[in-house]
């Protein structure tokens, strides 16, 4: 997408629960500088954790809020393409503060007919029909679904060690329902799950077909969710927070040939090419690099990893 493009994005979405506040813009030699308010409140993640407690309805208010930035997007033909937790932030530190989206860097407008091919998105929140190269709008309402997963159980849907992983058992598409804290959440929670999380993105729900679903319309049961989610969405939003801060840290201080020799170091101690680490490889590889560092030490790094 082009620079222009995400401008006229800005202004026309500005209707909608989404975050603009554009303050002001220069044009420099034809490429514009958007001046974006930087949000200090924080993202709906941050809220519930710092609450404490949790329920259905809390769960169904917020996640309104979500589907009513998808619907406003795609009415005014916007496809999002990057939609997940962390773009979803809070206009204020109050109490009833409403939710905003944020980067539209990957958002298109719609043209009518198109098939988009291009793989964008983050892993857990990625539709089957991306991977397979062929998608629309559709593929929006699926991120929004693996969210609404993630706020009823802390968990995403699909779960893998490494990104591979992931994409496969997005592609197989089997939803775990069983474990909790699924078997004390609603049934009509978990069929608006089944309907986002629909394979076929021609039988896959609406963005306007959510806001009328009976756990949205009824604004969920008013029953706690086990603490137990809570503790894995405070683990989930870490682990993010965790290699956002890596990458950055990696992008601001190594060089690229730095980059391309720590990328072959680990590719060397992935002795069994899974994609990850295991505590016996990073020992060895160390070893190989004549590290000194004791076992426990070893340990203590593969627990921060």
């Amino acid at each position: 997408m082009i620079l222009n493009e995400r401008l006229i994005s800005c202004n026309t979405c500005q209707g909608s629960q989404i975050l603009w506040n554009l303050e002001g813009f220069m044009r420099i030699v034809n490429l514009c500088i958007l001046l974006w308010s930087f949000v200090q409140a924080g993202s709906f993640f941050d809220r519930i954790i710092a609450k404490g407690h949790y329920s259905e309805r809390d769960a169904a208010k917020i996640f309104g809020e979500i589907v009513n930035v998808v619907h406003a997007c795609h009415f005014m033909g916007v496809m999002h393409r990057d939609l997940k937790p962390e773009n979803f932030l809070l206009s204020s530190k109050d109490e009833g503060a409403s939710l905003k989206a944020t980067d539209f860097g990957l958002s298109v407008f719609i043209e009518e007919g198109k098939v988009y091919r291009d793989i964008v998105g983050s892993a857990y929140y990625v539709a089957p029909e991306v991977l397979r190269r062929s998608y629309g709008k559709e593929i929006d309402i699926w991120s929004a679904g693996v969210i609404l997963y993630i706020l009823l159980s802390g968990v995403p849907p699909f779960w893998a060690e490494n990104e591979r992983g992931i994409f496969n058992a997005i592609l197989q598409g089997d939803i775990d329902f069983e474990s909790q804290p699924w078997p004390s959440i609603t049934n009509s929670a978990k069929d608006l799950v089944r309907r986002m999380l629909t394979q076929d993105p021609n039988k896959r729900i609406t963005s306007a077909q959510v806001l009328e679903h009976p756990w949205i319309k009824d604004g969920g049961a008013d029953r706690p969710i086990d603490s137990a989610v809570l503790s894995r969405m405070k683990q989930f939003r870490a682990m993010n927070k965790l290699m956002k801060l890596a990458l950055k840290v990696i992008a601001e201080n190594l060089s690229e040939e730095e980059i391309k020799g720590l990328k072959a170091m680990f590719t060397n101690m992935d002795t069994d090419k899974s994609g990850t680490i295991t505590y016996e490889e990073l020992k060895t590889g160390l070893a190989r690099l004549g590290s000194k560092l004791s076992e426990a030490e070893v340990k203590n790094l593969m627990e921060a990893i």
